[in-house]
């Protein structure tokens, strides 16, 4: 294969808007090359000249910084939307060169050394808030890869950090599963007894046992976490993690105390609940339900209570309806315009829209693209958003005013069939909303600072609160009804099933709360007490914790742990809590416009303003505790989400 021309490269391009249109999987290996190269002396410039001020230091490495975050975002999002073999292959060659020149960038001496120097320089206080933040950030997530250590430390450290670099799909290492789709199903509707226990057994033991035993593995995950927190000076592992998070290990635990006690009572009344209807389904397991009834009965139970079939709503929600109904609502919170502007940038696909957001004076404040259906063949299942370009002064096109933020949300819905629109079920409204949610956090940022613009520089355990509380608009009964219209007949959705929707959302709560609090903390405990290679395993960890989590202990020979891939494969070491954590800092912000009267228009636009001025607009620039007490007037309190989940005992 050519390496295609540098100078016709489209990575390598200037321009407002990606050429989606125009990158192949032949451009990647010489454009990311090339870029590395240019950012390499361009690194190497800036430590020669480094000084600690913001002109000499933050811009220049905002510029490196940003280039290689938009070329590689362009890379990796046509991967996950337009993927080929060949492209795959492409990324997969410079994959290793990429992660070197993060290293390296991260591990620079003189630019940390000018971070301190700028801290302690008398100009310290002439910085704004946000200056401030991305100084700090720096300096933590420079010593967190290893900057401040000697030579021989560092090496052991990266040799931590790059794990398995020969890893190929021939010749592994490999992560196998019982795939969850499929599991779910036989545990919700198999009515075989035998064959549910059967597979049970076989999904709660995956991959520990045999060639496939993943428990060595986690404990030499575990090892060298403990020894990078070492390393790094910290106790634990689950302090490396918290260092770049909103919570601390304590602030955790204590919430999910709080929540765990909430749930217990309500946890059993759900055990009860099931052995009565089992029983009177005439089921003879019913005194006696396990792992395998748990599901399945749940599911009758929820059939025979609200009986709704989430494809029967299909029809009440297509997808014009439902984002007209989502522009309607973002207008009347935040004062903003959503105007389709198709045409105007290059796209991956004919079926993605592109739109502009424009303020209140019809000035244009950002850009995003919408790729609503599902290509099988060439695009990841689930549904994201991500960013295209951040808001940015130093990267303003003309040097005068910002560069606007740019952001892309996909989902993976039902393509429109003939002249019948895509229609969604519940589940995929709320997942627009969701995602949308995160766009704008990211497009309606006033920061100017690039480096926490937008959802740049946000704590990983708050950046799901925009998202999460869009979310609460779906059961909010006029946004609801105003998008629940029946394609053909336009008739709106019955009040009974809106009721059903609304009773459903409770379902279960306190047993399906109960099963997160397990997960975040077996994670808090293996990342805190758990010493790898003492007398206790991971697996009496996960004992100790599920007697206090789980209604119904877990099988003595349950190995859920081996396939826990968030915690020992994603992002979520020591921060699985933050699920929790994010919905309860969701629920409280709704909750505002809750006591404010969702009724009451006026009130509604105010605290619409408020949310957007603090939550949406100051991005990473402030520490998310601070702009949490300007939206909401106090610290967050659980309180709100266990009332939305009916967790909150009624006063009699």
């Amino acid at each position: 294969m050519a390496d295609a021309g540098i100078e016709s490269n489209p990575l390598l391009r200037d321009f407002d808007f990606p050429p989606f249109d125009a990158v192949e999987a032949r451009h990647v290996r010489p454009g990311v090359l090339a870029l590395l190269k240019k950012l390499e002396s361009d690194l190497e410039e800036l430590e020669r000249t480094v000084e600690p001020s913001w002109p000499k230091l933050v811009e220049p490495l905002e510029k490196i910084v940003d280039r290689l975050t938009v070329v590689w975002g362009m890379i990796n999002h046509l991967k996950a939307v337009k993927d080929t073999a060949e492209l795959r292959a492409a990324i997969e060659e410079v994959q290793a060169e990429k992660v070197k020149f993060q290293l390296r960038l991260g591990q620079s001496k003189p630019i940390y050394n000018a971070f301190r120097a700028l801290q302690e320089s008398p100009d310290w206080n002439l910085l704004s808030d946000a200056q401030k933040r991305i100084v700090e950030n720096q300096i933590k997530e420079a010593v967190l890869s290893g900057v401040a250590l000697e030579d021989g430390k560092r090496e052991e450290f990266n040799k931590i950090e790059q794990g398995h670099e020969n890893a190929t799909p021939e010749d592994g290492p490999w992560v196998i599963t019982l795939d969850a789709p499929s599991f779910m199903s036989v545990m919700q509707h198999a009515r075989n007894r035998a064959l549910r226990e059967e597979i049970y057994r076989a999904y709660v033991t995956r991959a520990s046992s045999g060639d496939i035993d993943n428990t060595l593995i986690i404990d030499q995950i575990l090892k060298l976490r403990l020894e990078k927190a070492k390393l790094l000076g910290y106790n634990n592992y689950a302090e490396v993690s918290m260092a770049m998070k909103m919570a601390t290990v304590d602030k955790a635990e204590e919430l999910l105390e709080k929540l765990r006690s909430a749930s217990w009572d309500a946890a059993v009344q759900d055990m009860e609940d099931l052995k009565h209807f089992a029983k009177s389904q005439g089921a003879q397991e019913s005194d006696d339900l396990s792992h395998w009834d748990i599901k399945f009965w749940s599911e009758r139970l929820r059939e025979s209570k609200y009986d709704i079939n989430e494809e029967e709503l299909r029809p009440f929600f297509s997808l014009p309806k439902v984002t007209e109904g989502l522009f309607n609502l973002v207008r009347t919170l935040f004062g903003i315009e959503i105007e389709a502007a198709d045409g105007l940038a290059p796209v991956w696909n004919s079926d993605v829209r592109f739109y502009c957001v424009k303020d209140s004076s019809g000035n244009p404040i950002a850009y995003f693209y919408f790729d609503p259906y599902s290509r099988p063949s060439e695009k990841r299942g689930g549904a994201w958003m991500d960013e295209v370009v951040a808001r940015s002064r130093v990267l303003s096109p003309d040097g005068a005013s910002t560069r606007l933020p740019i952001a892309h949300m996909v989902c993976n819905q039902m393509p429109p069939v003939g002249t019948k629109p895509s229609l969604m079920t519940f589940r995929e409204v709320e997942t627009v909303f969701h995602e949308f949610g995160h766009a704008l956090q990211h497009m309606l940022t006033k920061q100017d600072e690039g480096l926490v613009a937008g959802i740049r520089g946000i704590e990983w355990d708050a950046v799901e609160l925009p998202s999460q509380f869009m979310e609460n608009w779906c059961y909010h009964r006029d946004t609801l009804m105003g998008i629940a219209k029946h394609y053909e007949t336009g008739e709106s959705l019955p009040e009974d099933v809106y009721r059903k929707v609304l009773a459903a959302r409770t379902f279960r709560a306190g047993s399906l709360s109960l099963r997160q609090i397990r997960f975040a903390s077996v994670d808090l405990q293996l990342h805190t007490k758990y010493v790898p290679g003492g007398p206790e395993s991971v697996y009496d960890v996960d004992q100790r914790v599920s007697e206090r989590t789980q209604v119904l202990p877990p099988l003595a020979e349950d190995r859920f742990l081996c396939g826990f891939s968030h915690i020992f494969a994603g992002g979520y070491a020591a921060g699985y809590y933050s699920y929790k954590w994010a919905e309860v800092l969701s629920a409280d912000a709704f909750s505002a416009f809750e006591d404010a009267g969702l009724n009451d228009s006026k009130a509604v636009k105010e605290t619409g303003q408020r949310f957007r001025e603090t939550i949406l607009a100051l991005g990473g620039g402030k520490a998310p505790l601070q702009v949490f007490i300007e939206f909401r007037g106090r610290e967050p309190s659980p309180e709100a989400l266990l009332r939305h989940n009916g967790l909150l005992p009624v006063a009699a």
